[in-house]
């Protein structure tokens, strides 16, 4: 009982984004003002003046962590907006000539996790959305977009796994990994969904599926281990996507003689020069360890600023804005980058600053040592059932991976070692795959859609089936991890 009572500034936070419907950030700002009161009170540890400013210290390096990449990754985005990049990308998809069952397995384990990997924010459905309003009946288009979407919980380069094996006190590479394998069913079981949505029935066609679904999880499973989560996503997206157009354009070929178009589109260089940025970055730090030279520490957690992703986003978006001066815009430019930026930017900075703060005096105070007991005290597979449950609770109505570890990893630092990787991973699988179900997302496809009010409701409720299933399928791929640990 006395757990739950502790649990009041999740539950406050739930019944302000589920039942009163308030914005992430007001329902952040309510949880984190409650924890400050309840600790003065007492109801938890006794307050004390060192452990407020340790959660001051780590809540300032986690969130300059998160901001370092999220606000040159947002840029990112929206340089390329306005320079047309995406719709390039949809367009050349659409002259490939792909069979509809090699199309969707291209978008959905390829293309569209390629691009959430590499910018998070949901961009991906800036180039999926209006590709697949051109492939298919408009019902059956978006309902594909939201399950494409979902598949790929390692957005912005990884962000979420590096920020949860901080808070969860794990190598982030060994949470990436763990990661690919809870998730590995939601890969599959989406991946089918969309073709069966789409009316694919073809046995090749979903042999061919299985094949792609066995190389994604390989590769990101092998890029996490040895590569770490910054490059893991972009890894199995961009392999993935190589191997479908390849195989369809050889079938293609074969059978009217014709190569088609495989050149990358042009426009689309800045994906291009963001990968090979990441991947020199990553091998400069593997031969020098220059990250090393400048590390940022808190109480009990570090940040290393050179070994962060938004190093490559700074350098990438260098080259965009010096080199876009002469190239024409398909936006309307009249408001300036440092404007377009601040309004992008602001809310979910401040949603994430305050729920990283919420957990961290969550966690120097002790609201969250009775979870910690539950949780211990569970056999494996009935505590990585309840993990599932509260990651997907935080990512859904947080609607970010981010924000969802800031809530419930610190309760799984504290947990034997054993136990915690297994549970970190659930968590971490299950936050990512429901806040890409999210109401955020949603809101974006039916903006990027412009659609009325009965597609409205169809789509949030389709997105929530996909939530609850995504989260029975990570529970079950990480109780079945426990019993074959144990």
């Amino acid at each position: 009982m006395v757990a739950l009572f502790h649990l009041s500034p999740v539950f406050l936070v739930t019944a302000m984004l589920v039942v009163l419907r308030r914005p992430p950030v007001h329902a952040a700002i309510a949880g984190t003002l409650l924890v400050v009161l309840l600790w003065l009170a007492g109801v938890a540890d006794a307050w004390h003046l060192t452990s407020m400013i340790a959660a001051a210290e780590d809540t300032a390096v986690l969130f300059a962590s998160t901001a370092f990449v999220i606000v040159p990754g947002l840029a990112f985005v929206i340089v390329i907006e306005r320079l047309g990049v995406n719709l390039a990308l949809s367009r050349w998809v659409s002259s490939l000539g792909l069979g509809r069952g090699d199309q969707l397995v291209f978008i959905v384990l390829g293309l569209a996790p390629l691009l959430e990997a590499m910018t998070g924010f949901g961009v991906s459905l800036i180039a999926t959305v209006p590709l697949l309003l051109s492939l298919f009946e408009r019902r059956v288009a978006l309902r594909i977009a939201l399950t494409g979407m979902a598949i790929m919980p390692w957005g912005t380069l990884g962000l979420a796994s590096v920020i949860g094996a901080s808070l969860a006190h794990l190598d982030a590479r060994a949470l990436a990994a763990a990661s690919a394998l809870t998730s590995a069913p939601v890969f599959l079981v989406l991946s089918a969904l969309a073709l069966f949505l789409a009316g694919v029935r073809e046995a090749r066609e979903w042999r061919a599926l299985g094949l792609s679904w066995l190389l994604f999880v390989g590769v990101l499973y092998a890029a996490s281990r040895w590569l770490g989560p910054e490059v893991a996503g972009v890894a199995a997206g961009l392999i993935t996507a190589s191997a479908v157009l390849a195989s369809g354009l050889w079938r293609l070929h074969r059978r009217h003689n014709d190569h088609g178009s495989v050149h990358w589109p042009r426009q689309a260089w800045p994906y291009l020069a963001l990968i090979v940025c990441i991947v020199a970055l990553k091998t400069l730090w593997a031969l020098t360890a220059w990250q090393d030279l400048w590390i940022v520490h808190g109480t009990q957690v570090t940040w290393k600023p050179l070994a962060s992703p938004g190093v490559a986003l700074l350098l990438v978006l260098l080259g965009l804005v010096i080199r876009g001066r002469n190239i024409p815009r398909s936006a309307n430019p009249d408001v300036s980058l440092p404007a377009a930026l601040a309004a992008r930017a602001k809310r979910p900075l401040l949603t994430i600053f305050f729920f990283l703060a919420m957990s961290q005096m969550m966690v120097k105070a002790g609201f969250l040592a009775g979870l910690m007991q539950l949780l211990a005290g569970l056999s494996p597979t009935m505590a990585t059932s309840l993990v599932s449950l509260l990651g997907a609770l935080s990512g859904y109505m947080t609607g970010s991976n981010v924000g969802g570890n800031a809530i419930f990893m610190p309760a799984i630092a504290m947990l034997p070692e054993a136990s915690r990787l297994l549970l970190a991973a659930a968590q971490n699988s299950a936050a990512g795959h429901a806040a890409l179900g999210s109401l955020s997302i949603v809101m974006l496809i039916l903006g990027l859609a412009k659609t009325q009010a009965t597609e409205e409701g169809e789509l949030v409720r389709f997105g929530f089936a996909l939530v609850c299933l995504n989260t029975a399928l990570v529970a079950l791929a990480a109780g079945f991890s426990s019993l074959w640990i144990r």
